[in-house]
């Protein structure tokens, strides 16, 4: 049985939902073609990381790029996305939480519970959108800007889980999905308004929602196994989970290691120079 729209749960929302293709959404062909072409997610991938290398050995002898403008468009596009992408899920976990708990939330069947209907447009855009996000890469190449680990490993490992998790129809989904999309709303934009030349003072805000998006998404996938330990029915793929649980880990160890970094060495360095 489908879980009921946030605009047919409450008939008061309905005017937040103009638009027939949101309304009408149904997954015909996206999970289908996710699942027939691992190949390609794992390609671009590839190609990716190749680039990546090739694209700083062309840059090496080349003054930087400035591309300020294009950069702020872009990150301001993205944000836009995000926080279009961030109302539509948000309220509709939220709501599935309070309505029908935490277990139902995590673990039922993915395409009745938020897989149709506005979310489940937001949701396939998700998944398709980690291929665009690959640009940011370019900009830090061609403005000879540092490219961490940090950085490239967490596209190709965000894609290539995604792609995979949208094609075994990944119960908990929704959970990374809401997620990822206010913490890219809130990113974005700071990257916005620093490609603007503006230096907000809350660059660690950026951080500290990056650090709990990963604690949640272990906390998550802890869940589930603990759910089906139990011998309770939960839709997950179980080598999904393995490697959910192994991204979002070794992620909060990426990011603690850059926070730490950023923010506590940098700081006591910053305060050595000052007296």
């Amino acid at each position: 049985m489908r879980a009921p729209f946030l605009h047919e749960a409450y008939p008061a929302l309905s005017p937040l939902y103009p638009f027939a293709f949101e309304r009408d959404f149904v997954p015909t062909w996206q999970p289908g073609f996710c699942a027939d072409s691992m190949g390609l997610a794992i390609g671009l991938c590839a190609v990716y990381c190749v680039l990546c290398y090739t694209g700083r050995h062309v840059m090496a002898s080349r003054a930087p790029f400035d591309l300020k403008t294009a950069l702020a468009a872009w990150n301001l596009l993205l944000a836009t996305f995000s926080f279009c992408g961030a109302v539509r899920t948000v309220p509709f976990l939220l709501d599935s939480i309070y309505q029908r708990g935490a277990y139902a939330s995590i673990c039922s069947e993915a395409t009745n519970h938020y897989g149709n209907g506005p979310t489940g447009l937001w949701v396939a855009l998700f998944i398709f959108s980690k291929v665009p996000e690959l640009i940011d890469t370019f900009f830090i190449v061609v403005r000879k800007k540092p490219l961490i680990f940090l950085h490239w490993y967490h596209h190709i490992t965000v894609l290539m889980f995604c792609w995979h998790a949208f094609a075994v129809r990944s119960a908990s989904g929704l959970y990374f999905v809401a997620m990822n999309y206010s913490v890219h709303a809130i990113m974005y934009f700071y990257y916005f308004l620093t490609a603007r030349g503006y230096r907000p003072r809350w660059a660690l805000l950026v951080t500290v929602a990056q650090l709990s998006q990963m604690v949640v998404g272990v906390a998550v996938c802890t869940m589930s196994v603990l759910y089906i330990r139990q011998g309770a029915v939960c839709h997950v793929n179980h080598d999904n989970l393995k490697w959910g649980i192994l991204m979002y880990s070794s992620y909060f160890a990426l990011f603690l290691k850059f926070f730490i970094e950023r923010y506590c060495f940098h700081a006591k360095r910053s305060a050595k120079k000052t007296q």
